[in-house]
């Protein structure tokens, strides 16, 4: 046996940004004098060493080594407890190396970005923003929005005032403002406000904003009224003095020499009448030869052919996946269902999707295609995001044969809430 290995605890906590220790005593309970490689496995391994990472013992000897853990403050260091292994590496006897275990616990921290796109917007009845909110914390944040006008002269319309956002991520709240009273003419005014964004723990945080409302008539609307009544009046005056009589001097040579023509063509006519009555009346002989010919009588319908109507290609189908995922910590960790369509028989071209959130769970869902255990993502969605989502096709997407559709969901819920309970419908036809 090359070496023994015993942790000071197993048990750790630490703030990100900050760092924690433990000791283990590393023992030599070879034969010979050995040296010993120490560092830690798991997650924690990338912002965790030991001090000193290499010791030298003689048999039956002992020594202590310092475990430092110091997670940095990121949003990719999730809070929560992580696994981590302390390795103890014999350089005499590999086989005899070892490794004591333990959890250290990361604890949260909230960081919250939000800014208003675009700070300052125009328009004479509203305005359109959108308020991004980042999430740079390592947990989940629930937020509240509100809008807050100082002067009291904007009404506001958000689409979400409750949003729940997963570490590292972003997204995008729809704003209106809309003023309380129009003028028809005169200056822009300008209206700053707020937004306000809460969340649970913490002060608020504000995005600054602006609309200038403008008057309701265009500036340009009236120069081009005065430009067109005198541009009318000209062309009024062109017509009484130039245009009118040249017009009637050209329509009377022209009636004259249409007459002139007119009575030639009627002559021509005449004298072609005859003839054509001629060949009309052999035309119709022949084709009531031609009707004997083929069994036909004259205004039977019943042997006209009828074209069939051109068939509808592929067969409509609808797939509905159901899941229900327990809330977890790590906001990485997914519960998945899986389906193959038909039994993997058919082509199916999938046009329509239509995502359900009724209870408004807050986490991560992905939509996966599974194409012989190789897999690639297809949609991700925010649940927090939306309660009913409907997304069409132009180019329908295409599973083929054998090919799986998987729905995964990360659920983030408060724990009082409970597990996430979201489904997914996709619409399309098989061939």
């Amino acid at each position: 046996m090359g070496a023994t290995a015993t942790l000071s605890t197993s048990d750790l906590d630490v703030a990100p940004g900050g760092d924690v220790t433990c000791q283990v005593m590393v023992r030599n309970a070879g034969e010979l004098v050995d040296q010993f490689t120490i560092d830690v496995v798991g997650d924690a391994a990338s912002w965790s060493h030991a001090e000193p990472a290499v010791v030298n013992l003689n048999p039956g000897e002992s020594a202590p080594v310092l475990i430092r853990f110091a997670p940095p403050r990121d949003t990719g260091v999730y809070a929560g407890p992580v696994p981590f292994g302390v390795r103890v590496i014999s350089r005499e006897d590999p086989h005899g190396s070892v490794v004591e275990e333990g959890v250290v616990v990361v604890g949260a921290f909230t960081d919250v970005a939000a800014e208003l796109v675009p700070a300052k917007a125009e328009g004479s009845r509203k305005a359109k923003y959108e308020v991004a909110v980042d999430n740079v914390g390592n947990a989940p944040a629930m937020l509240r929005l509100r809008a807050v006008d100082p002067e009291d002269e904007l009404d506001f319309r958000l689409d979400r005032t409750e949003i729940a956002l997963p570490p590292g991520t972003t997204t995008f709240v729809r704003l209106q403002a809309k003023p309380r009273r129009t003028f028809v003419r005169g200056e822009p005014k300008r209206h700053p406000f707020q937004v306000e964004i809460t969340p649970e723990r913490g002060e608020p945080l504000l995005a600054q904003g602006t609309m200038v409302q403008r008057q309701l008539l265009p500036k340009w609307l009236l120069p081009a009224l005065i430009a067109l009544l005198l541009l009318a009046g000209a062309l009024v005056a062109l017509w009484f003095t130039v245009l009118a009589p040249a017009v009637k001097s050209a329509a009377r040579e022209a009636m004259q020499q249409e007459s002139k023509e007119i009575k030639e063509k009627a002559d021509e006519a005449a004298s072609s009448a005859g003839a054509a009555k001629e060949q009309s009346k052999q035309a119709a002989a022949n084709a009531g030869q031609a009707l004997d010919i083929l069994g036909v009588k004259p205004g039977d319908t019943s042997a006209t052919p009828t074209l069939p109507k051109p068939a509808e290609k592929g067969e409509p189908v609808t797939f509905r996946l159901d899941i229900t995922s327990p809330i977890v910590t790590n906001a990485g960790a997914f519960t998945e269902v899986s389906i193959t369509p038909l039994d993997g028989k058919k082509t199916i071209l999938v046009k329509d999707l239509f995502f359900e959130n009724a209870k408004g769970d807050a986490g991560t869902a992905q939509l996966v295609r599974d194409a012989d255990g190789t897999r690639s993502t297809i949609r991700v969605i925010g649940l927090g995001n939306f309660r009913d989502r409907d997304e069409h096709f132009q180019e329908p997407l295409r599973f083929n044969p054998g090919e799986k559709i998987v729905f995964r969901v990360s659920c983030q819920n408060p724990q009082p809430k409970g597990a996430c309970t979201p489904s997914v419908v996709l619409n399309g036809r098989a061939e």
